[in-house]
């Protein structure tokens, strides 16, 4: 009968908080490996943590990595548009959530998909002979380990470890990260952070963050945001088994001898796009929609404009569309500073234009916006000034 409860022969909370941290070695697989070290290469994990990972990743869900990685950097190549592997914007959420992983499955059986995406993840002979073409043993290992250590509770223990990645990688954060939540930053996706606190999973719940800055290997931007992906690498790092490549850059702000737009304020300006944009919004935008909404007191045009005046032109639908042109019609002054953001977003979006011709259309942004009548428009033209690289050590 002892048997029963496998070799370990733990008490309910012991088999509890045994899943518990089994689980959470899955999602440190996921954040860890296959996302921050593979897909971005924002950190480089040491080769001992790559292969157990690696290992623990085909155990639990029968994943290669180029798979997954191939996949994700898809998704972030064409986010939001037909091409997105698994957009709730595409597929509705529904979908994503609950058929996240035969979305996975689909895309990665796409030969194209993993020539074009998959370029730099392991391909050694392990990868070969084993992961890839066995991808059902490391399951087998996983059923059978547990069932030896845990016995019948062990059962569970596997449908909760199997369920692990398909639930909360490929239901929740591509489902709800990209259909809820609050946005730091506006990006050109839907993307959203799910909580304040990535706890659970990996904390890849800063989804909107992680978009904002692909390449960072810390997800958390604000002070009350924590990432615990993050705290695991900075347990990692004394330790030599994660360097750190890059995280995502912090403005700073100096004010210029002269006051004029260099080269240096224009490249840090563009650094920080996403601080950038979220600063014209606070400073700017909202605090227009606010004087315009004291004028216009009761006006049901101007109670729904934040998201119109604040979202990508790509995420608006048509109908939203045509209330943004209706209202910018309607307000002189939300059209004005409307039309100085998007300006001031081409100056990262613009693409085979020399350096000279955007400090050009800076300097003459700066000018105009000095030049507008608009208080907070004037004040924010100043602020871009002092926009500066950090100097390296």
């Amino acid at each position: 009968m002892e048997y029963m409860y496998g070799l370990l022969n733990l008490n309910f909370a012991g088999y509890a908080l045994v899943t518990l941290v089994l689980v959470q070695i899955s999602m440190m697989g996921v954040t860890l490996y296959l996302h921050r070290d593979q897909a971005h290469r924002a950190i480089d994990l040491h080769p001992v943590l790559r292969h157990f990972f690696r290992f623990w990743i085909w155990c639990t869900s029968g994943q290669a990595t180029r798979e997954w990685v191939s996949v994700h950097r898809k998704h972030h190549a064409y986010c939001e548009t037909k091409d997105d592997p698994h957009s709730p914007q595409i597929y509705g959420l529904k979908k994503v959530l609950f058929e996240g992983a035969e979305l996975y499955r689909a895309e990665k059986a796409v030969p194209e998909t993993l020539e074009k995406f998959g370029r730099g993840t392991p391909d050694d002979w392990l990868e070969k002979n084993v992961y890839r073409r066995f991808p059902n043993a490391g399951i087998w290992v996983l059923v059978l380990s547990n069932l030896l250590l845990f016995g019948v509770p062990g059962i569970t223990m596997i449908a909760i470890q199997l369920a692990t990645m398909p639930v909360f990688a490929a239901g929740v954060i591509n489902g709800v990260g990209h259909h809820s939540g609050y946005r730091n930053f506006e990006c050109e996706d839907a993307a959203t952070n799910i909580v304040p606190w990535g706890v659970l999973i990996g904390g890849e719940e800063l989804h909107n963050n992680h978009h904002a800055f692909p390449t960072s290997a810390k997800f958390s931007v604000r002070p009350w945001e924590f990432d615990i992906g993050w705290f695991y690498i900075c347990l990692l790092r004394p330790l030599r088994l994660v360097k750190v490549n890059r995280i995502a850059p912090s403005p700073i702000m100096q004010a210029p001898t002269e006051n004029v737009v260099d080269l240096d304020n224009l490249r840090a300006v563009i650094v920080n796009r996403m601080h950038v944009l979220r600063d014209y919004t606070r400073q700017v935008t909202l605090p227009v929609l606010r004087t315009e909404k004291a004028v216009a007191a009761g006006s049901s045009a101007l109670k729904r404009a934040k998201k119109l005046l604040v979202r990508q032109p790509k995420l608006l639908d048509d109908k939203a569309i045509v209330r943004l042109k209706e209202l910018l019609a309607g307000h002189a002054s939300l059209q004005i500073v409307h039309q100085f953001r998007e300006r001031l977003a081409e100056l990262w979006s613009s693409s085979n234009v020399s350096n000279e011709y955007l400090l050009e259309q800076m300097r003459q942004w700066c000018a105009e916006a000095e030049a507008s009548g608009i208080k907070v428009l004037e004040d924010f033209a100043e602020r871009l000034r002092s926009y500066r690289l950090e100097v390296a050590a």
